[in-house]
């Protein structure tokens, strides 16, 4: 999977990686004295082999529940394989998506929960994905740490488990890189790594979408993973710790409010896709509702949103307050309550909406494509003062 230098090794087995799946640590292994009793070792050097063999023992059943049509298991060796035809696909267009969690980790090490954050990656990238019209097929990630504490690095892996089933995408490789010295005791990052499919023909651009077409809003768990720098400088402008009782999550402290995870919308847009219901997606990531929704519009359309249409949660509430933040600065940082918008024909929007809470969402008709007015933006929010300065 991962290519490294001819004089590194990667503690590979197909016993182990049976899967397909494999999570590599790297050892020197061009001096066989560093074996000896008399010299170094490289665990003295910061790099403990024989943790990420724990560390495989212990994800291998859960990548393995992660499988799914198309994945060529039991082959271990240097790369994972999926099949095309087996998924079910006659001519493909793959499309794939790289995304990380950002520093929403900061909040993650402060917390001490890691169980959440691999959840997030996953959905960072997949949402991306069925904005295409893509079904995600496989996922890998990359894990990399000073120290490899083995029950983090299993928390964060069954978090990335958890998100690949809820996609409906295998967890078929990754890498987990243990590097002395290159970050703080404690600390990881992460990234992710999405690949899916479309029949040709079935994508989504964009392209149709018209005057008059209808904005259906889907409703956002949180702040999901874009936004966390000013997250957590208001949180310490208020003086709090991530231990505290959250003042805008009742029953839960800063920390697990905030770590909520980002809601994975693949399954329902899928379907809503799949029904003929939809002319454009966009997943409102970093850059909110004003960045995300003209990179899916023709350029002669606007959106037209309602603030007053959908709920604009508590969480961002408290932080606009909190940190005296304009209503214009919410709407280009954060999701502001809706991680994903569904542009559908007014005819059908009734039907769209339908679908989409059939399958578990909350849905907001919440605004309309309109005619832009020369040069100007392409999204127009209406009503945000009024309805999120309350």
């Amino acid at each position: 999977m991962r290519q490294v230098p001819v004089n590194w090794k990667s503690i590979r087995t197909d016993e182990k990686r049976g899967f397909a799946a494999f999570y590599s640590c790297m050892f020197d292994a061009r001096d066989p004295e560093m074996t000896t009793s008399n010299g170094l070792t490289y665990k003295d050097s910061g790099v403990d082999i024989d943790a990420g063999n724990d560390l495989v023992e212990r994800i291998k059943p859960l990548a393995k529940a992660t499988t799914r049509s198309g994945v060529a298991g039991g082959l271990g060796g240097f790369g994972a394989l999926f099949d095309l035809k087996a998924a079910g696909y006659n001519d493909p267009v793959l499309v794939s998506c790289t995304d990380g969690v950002g520093t929403k980790l900061k909040v993650a090490f402060l917390a001490d929960k890691h169980d959440t954050v691999g959840i997030d990656l996953v959905a960072m990238s997949v949402n991306d994905l069925v904005v295409q019209g893509a079904e995600p097929l496989l996922f890998l990630d990359y894990f990399a740490t000073g120290k490899l504490s083995v029950d983090n690095a299993a928390s964060v892996v069954a978090g990335i488990a958890e998100g690949c089933k809820q996609a409906g995408c295998a967890l078929i490789g990754g890498e987990t890189a243990e590097m002395p010295g290159m970050y703080a005791d404690g600390e990881y990052d992460l990234a992710g790594f999405a690949v899916g499919a479309a029949e040709r023909g079935e994508l989504l651009d964009g392209s149709n979408v018209s005057e008059g077409d209808v904005i259906l809003g889907l409703a956002s768990s949180g702040v999901h993973s874009n936004g966390y720098s000013l997250v957590r400088k208001v949180v310490d402008m208020a003086g709090l710790g991530y231990a505290d009782d959250a003042p805008f999550a009742p029953g839960k402290t800063v920390g697990e409010a905030l770590l909520e995870p980002t809601k994975v919308y693949v399954k329902s847009c899928l379907a809503a896709h799949k029904a003929g219901l939809v002319k454009a997606l966009a997943h409102i990531t970093g850059g909110g509702l004003t960045e995300n929704v003209p990179r899916v519009l023709p350029e002669n359309l606007t959106a037209v949103f309602d603030a007053s249409t959908w709920e604009y949660l508590p969480v961002f509430k408290w932080l606009s307050k909190q940190g005296g933040i304009p209503a214009t600065e919410m709407a280009r940082t954060f999701n502001c309550g809706i991680g994903m918008c569904v542009v559908v024909p007014a005819d059908k929007a009734d039907e769209a909406e339908a679908l989409l809470r059939e399958n578990g969402e909350t849905v907001s008709q919440i605004g309309v494509i309109g005619p832009r007015a020369g040069d100007g933006p392409q999204v127009v929010i209406k009503n945000m003062a009024r309805s999120w300065d309350k």
